[in-house]
């Protein structure tokens, strides 16, 4: 790269550290740290939300199935995600800040323990912590990778350089340095993504290549479905990334927690929504036509988007594309780290040792100080399962294989927990779907037993079936529901309850 593009990345680099130290004037507490007050515009939430759903490994991992599969990217992926966003806006996002209104909570596994009870929300939460390190590791590796492919530095310099600031800017600012800096990142990644459209189309013949360019490209490459991804395994994939955006991705839940009312949440949901039917087009459709530019490349994940940057940027904008780069995956792990560390103090912590309960129950200096500790040390954490990815099956394999399949048993008892319909499936269902879904993941990874159109949705069917039948066994067996869990059910579904006692104001574990 050219001199001036070093520069450009390291004004990036600056402008995301004086966004942190900006940020430290807001932070009070663990609430302000991992919520933001509960104050976040619906606007801010919703932009944080699309930024944080997606990182480096669209433009490693993703790269190399647009190039190879072509537009099924776009449909599988992005629309599916759209799709499960819109049912998410309706019935779910609107639930989670009414839980912060009535129980105080700062983590999205915290209300677990008076719904489920405590056993149930440590299983959530403990199976979450394990594949959330599994997920930014993947995400800190497709940095490095990008980083490799644009100056030639080996992989393990991009997830240095990208944790070690990302760890100085959100153990400094939490939460709100985290959505100040989506928001920047996501005018950096806007910018560089019209860059790179405009030169790969202009290369290609203007704006009719747009449409003459489908004929020449590999068979297949204009279809929707593609390879692997069948209807069946897209439309699975929808269920999944439901469960997952909704907020069994905890960091994506954390946004909608932060917004000040359900309307509010609900507006976020539908923003994030808009930008993946719309944002991904510019990012893919580059990649689409890159079998027209560069026909024979051998490893397109780790070839392609640098190739493409060096060979239409001129010097400068290949920093500005590098730095966009650098937010879209600093974007998401941040807020995965935040939103991680959260569960660990509010949720997991207080129940091994007194000393964290009082702290977790404290307004002041010292839970925000633990809050920071515990901050560093994940970020640490992930960057070492990083600089290990290939012993995960690669980034692919961490982020398909592992995390997405993983997600869907832990999110069940979370996001179904909030519904009334479900208020029968207890703490001991909940804990038995999960582990079932964990097992239903092992089937898959030992077996060929199940056919690969839904191998990756298995553990969720899985969980789903054991979920559902737990709780209508129980309600046949006449279980009897607690007036606490009634109430706040109530709540939830329509923000109307003022029965709820004071002391749950707070749940204590």
């Amino acid at each position: 790269m050219h001199a001036l593009d070093w520069v450009v990345v390291g004004v990036f680099f600056l402008v995301m550290i004086g966004i942190g130290i900006y940020s430290y004037t807001k932070n009070h507490s663990s609430d302000d740290f991992f919520v933001g007050g509960g104050k976040v515009p619906w606007w801010l939430s919703g932009v944080s939300h699309h930024v944080s759903g997606h990182s480096g490994v669209v433009f490693v991992a993703y790269a190399g199935i647009a190039y190879t599969y072509g537009i099924t990217i776009y449909f599988w992926w992005a629309v599916a995600i759209g799709l499960a966003l819109l049912v998410t806006a309706k019935w779910v996002a609107p639930r989670w800040p009414r839980l912060r209104e009535k129980l105080g909570i700062q983590s999205p596994t915290e209300y677990m323990a008076l719904r489920f009870g405590l056993p149930a929300q440590q299983v959530t939460a403990w199976t979450g912590v394990l594949i959330k390190l599994l997920d930014i590791g993947a995400k800190w590796a497709s940095m490095g990778i990008l980083l490799s492919g644009f100056t030639g530095l080996p992989i393990w310099t991009g997830i240095i350089l990208s944790g070690a600031v990302s760890l100085i800017y959100v153990a400094i600012g939490g939460l709100w340095a985290d959505l100040v800096t989506d928001f920047v990142q996501f005018i950096v990644q806007l910018i560089a993504g019209i860059v790179i459209f405009v030169g790969v189309f202009s290369y290609l013949g203007g704006p009719s290549s747009l449409i003459t360019m489908w004929g020449d490209l590999p068979e297949g490459h204009a279809s929707p479905f593609n390879g692997s991804y069948t209807p069946l395994w897209i439309f699975l994939f929808i269920i999944v990334k439901f469960f997952d955006y909704s907020g069994g991705n905890w960091n994506l839940a954390a946004r909608f927690i932060s917004t000040p009312n359900g309307d509010d949440a609900k507006k976020a949901a539908r923003l994030s929504a808009v930008l993946y039917f719309v944002w991904p087009l510019l990012i893919f459709l580059p990649m689409v036509a890159a079998p027209l530019i560069f026909p024979d490349l051998t490893d397109p994940a780790q070839q392609l988007y640098p190739m493409l940057t060096t060979t239409f940027m001129p010097a400068g904008l290949v920093g500005l594309v590098l730095a966009a780069l650098f937010a879209s995956t600093m974007g998401m792990t941040v807020s995965d780290i935040n939103a991680l560390t959260a569960v660990v103090q509010r949720d997991i912590l207080p129940t091994m040792n007194k000393k964290f309960k009082e702290i977790k129950n404290d307004t002041g200096k010292q839970s925000l100080l633990i809050a920071r500790l515990l901050t560093i040390l994940f970020t640490i954490l992930t960057i070492t399962v990083g600089l290990n990815q290939e012993r995960f099956g690669g980034v692919i394999g961490l982020i398909i294989t592992w995390f997405s399949a993983l997600v869907g048993p832990m999110a069940v008892p979370l996001i179904f927990g909030q519904f009334s319909r479900f208020k029968y499936s207890n703490g001991p269902v909940a804990i038995y779907s999960i582990l079932s879904g964990v097992i239903g993941f092992a089937i898959t990874q030992l077996t060929n037993i199940i056919p690969a159109d839904i191998a990756t949705a298995f553990p969720l069917l899985v969980t789903l079936i054991v979920f559902f039948l737990g709780g209508y066994i129980n309600k046949k067996r006449g279980l009897e529901v607690s007036a606490e869990v009634d109430e706040l059910l109530n709540y939830l579904a329509t923000g109307k309850n003022d029965t709820i006692k004071e002391e749950n104001k707070t749940v204590n574990m």
